[in-house]
Formats: C-alpha cells, structure tokens, sequence
C-alpha cells in the first residue's frame, strides 16, 4: 500500500476519534478542524518511521495532544484569559471549567499539561495514561499531583 492510501485509510479509520480528541482539547471546531489537517500532515510526514505494533490510535492521540497543547498556548488570547481569571474569586476544591483549564494547559510545562489531558480531560486511569507516555503508574500519579498543586497555587486556592 502506497503511503497516500495509508494516510487515507488512517484518516477514514481514525479521523472521527482524533477530531474528537482536538475538540474536546481546543473547545472550538474550526480550531479543531484545522488541527485534523495538521495532524495527519505530521502523521503524514513521519509514517517511516512509525512501526505499527496495534498502537496507532495511541500514536495518533499523542500527536494530537502535542499538537492542541501547541495550539492552546499560541492563542493570543491567554493573556487576557489569564487576568479574567486572576481576577475571579476562587473557592477551595471547587471544579475546574473548561476555559480555567484551558488556561491552566496553556501555561503548564509539557509534561503536566500531557498528564492533565490524559487524566483529567479524557478520564483515563492512571495506568492508561502511564502507557500512553510510556511510564510507571506511579510517576503519574506524581506527575497528576504536581499538576494540581500548581494548579491550586495559579488559582489562588490552598494545594
């Protein structure tokens, strides 16, 4: 198989899930769309390299996670998210919306945005998420720990 078919069987086969992953990340769909694009360009580009072991929905989702985390901390407007929710009064332990962590993502370095994405946005457990960033569980759930007290102190609440 040629690699224009593959590119175009993965994106027939694996299209849908991705799409959903990038708009669940980027809370947008055109945002989303052109992060498809891009996705598949970059899956596209490095298909030689890719040895096919039944992990391609997990290769593809770390593209995609990479890629929208790239995203989310290129938008112009983080700054402005950024001070709009300084300014918000908090309470302690209360949930986390969409746009707070997507500011959160946006500032977090990679590792723990990568980690959050897995954990608390996608609802994976800690070892899915270890077996996608090809870790121990246990570095997880310190990886999860350390994102939440960094979080918890970028919001003013106690860790």
């Amino acid at each position: 198989m040629s690699d224009p078919q593959k590119l175009s069987q993965l994106y027939r086969e694996y299209g849908p899930p991705v799409h959903r992953r990038a708009r669940r990340m980027l809370q947008n769909d055109t945002d989303a769309e052109e992060a498809l694009q891009d996705i598949f360009l970059r899956a596209f580009r490095n298909l030689d390299r890719f040895e096919d072991r039944g992990q391609t929905l997990n290769w593809l989702y770390r593209i995609t996670t990479n890629h929208c985390l790239n995203v989310i901390r290129g938008r112009k407007r983080r700054k402005a998210l950024a001070d709009a929710y300084a300014a918000a009064p908090r309470k302690p332990n209360a949930p986390v919306d969409q746009l707070t962590m997507q500011m959160l993502l946006s500032q977090a370095d990679d590792r723990l945005a990568t980690v959050a994405v897995y954990v608390h946005l996608d609802g994976l457990s800690y070892a899915e998420a270890a077996e996608l960033m090809e870790c121990s569980k246990s570095t997880v759930r310190n990886l999860i720990e350390q994102f939440n007290q960094w979080a918890a102190r970028r919001l003013g609440a106690e860790p």
